[in-house]
């Protein structure tokens, strides 16, 4: 891989100590996915950051780079958080969990990443354009801000995102290249989808199929960020997908690069299956919505159906998000329904588990995934208006 003086520099150890480890992370990649050379970046995205997922051996890995004065040179956000950072202890998260979880984002901070501790930063303020490069790590931010914004970054762990925020740079490869980014398979998609519930269903269902693939959709009439979004988080939880195509409706969607790929077709019955197959627990205690994040849009639909004594429900946003629902009075409507409002977190990273709840509702294919392995409960995976209304 060429790599130009300065960056030859920064290998031979100039620039420091971190810099030199991060960068030969970012070679040893570049040279096993055989990149040509670096590019540099706009913004970096960085996963791993609750408690819960990186336990003490991050921890003590964020305050040892903090502590030799390490920074990032872009732009950089986080994931989420394991807590909600102003209503923790409301909420009864455990106190030791807590001063843990501080620890990281204060060492984070002193990188000089932003605290946005959401996995929908293009619903915070950071919106890339089309073609721009990233380092993102969250797969559903990943395959969104591929599909839906026409920009380019591979699926990051959480350590080549950080090192290329330290470095500003990450290896030209994969999706980064435009001959990589075609589509592999057609998916005709057949009936009516409903809201985001129905195209997270779908997406679970292809992603099981096609893997690290690309599909491309023929047949979805209608889809707003809300879908779209819930569309990818679902491929890339069932799969490793990091980008799709909807014909007539994302960016890169061409149905020139269709010819000769081979065609599935998907419908009605293999959404209700997947609803059927994520489901394993009876009536739900507790319902989390915004996996992702919720929107402004997705909080605004759901008012219609609260009443006067739904279950308990929490809805997972980024904490800008929250705001302006406050501020518009959406929030106080979804609390005096009885639900809450819950930023900086969401159900799959935070210690759920440790809240006393056996089984969950969720609206969301992917936090149906995730929620029995990762924090010991059973789940139903519905519809907003079902699980509010105890339809099941």
């Amino acid at each position: 891989m060429h790599l130009t003086k300065e960056q030859e520099r920064m290998l031979d150890g100039e620039e420091g100590e971190i810099v030199e480890k991060m960068f030969r992370l970012l070679v040893k990649m570049g040279d096993l996915y055989q990149a040509d050379r670096m590019i540099p970046v706009s913004s970096c995205q960085v996963s791993g950051v609750s408690y819960k997922s990186v336990g003490e051996p991050g921890l003590e890995f964020l305050e040892d780079l903090a502590a030799k004065g390490a920074r990032v040179r872009v732009r950089t956000t986080l994931n989420p958080a394991g807590l909600d950072l102003e209503e923790w202890r409301a909420m009864g998260f455990p106190e030791d969990f807590a001063e843990k979880q501080l620890r990281i984002l204060k060492a984070f901070e002193r990188l000089g990443a932003e605290p946005t501790v959401t996995c929908t930063p293009y619903l915070a303020g950071l919106v890339p354009s089309r073609g721009e490069h990233l380092a993102w790590s969250e797969s559903s931010a990943v395959v969104f801000s591929n599909s839906v914004l026409g920009a380019r970054t591979n699926r990051e762990g959480g350590p080549s995102a950080l090192a290329a925020a330290i470095c500003g740079l990450t290896p030209r490869y994969g999706l980064h290249l435009e001959e990589n980014r075609w589509p592999s398979l057609v998916v005709e998609v057949e009936g009516e989808l409903e809201g985001p519930s129905d195209f997270s269903a779908l997406g679970y269902w292809v992603g099981r199929e096609v893997g690290g693939g690309i599909p491309y959709f023929r047949g979805i009439k209608r889809a707003g960020i809300e879908e779209l979004k819930a569309l990818g988080a679902a491929m890339a939880a069932s799969g490793a997908v990091a980008l799709f195509h909807v014909e007539g409706i994302t960016p890169e969607a061409d149905p020139e690069k269709t010819k000769g790929l081979e065609r599935m077709r998907v419908g009605r019955e293999e959404v209700g299956k997947v609803y059927e197959e994520l489901s394993t627990g009876g009536e739900p205690e507790l319902v989390v919505l915004g996996c992702p994040h919720a929107s402004l849009e997705e909080i605004s639909r759901l008012l219609p159906l609260l009443g006067k004594n739904p279950k308990p429900f929490w809805i997972c946003t980024s904490r800008r998000v929250k705001e302006k629902a406050m501020r518009s009075g959406l929030g106080k409507k979804v609390e005096e329904a009885g639900g809450r409002m819950v930023a900086d977190t969401c159900a799959v990273v935070s210690p759920l588990e440790k809240l006393g709840f056996k089984t969950v509702g969720v609206d969301s294919a992917k936090a149906a995934h995730y929620l029995p392995s990762l924090c010991r409960v059973e789940v139903i995976f519905s519809p907003p208006g079902e699980l509010l209304r105890g339809g099941r």
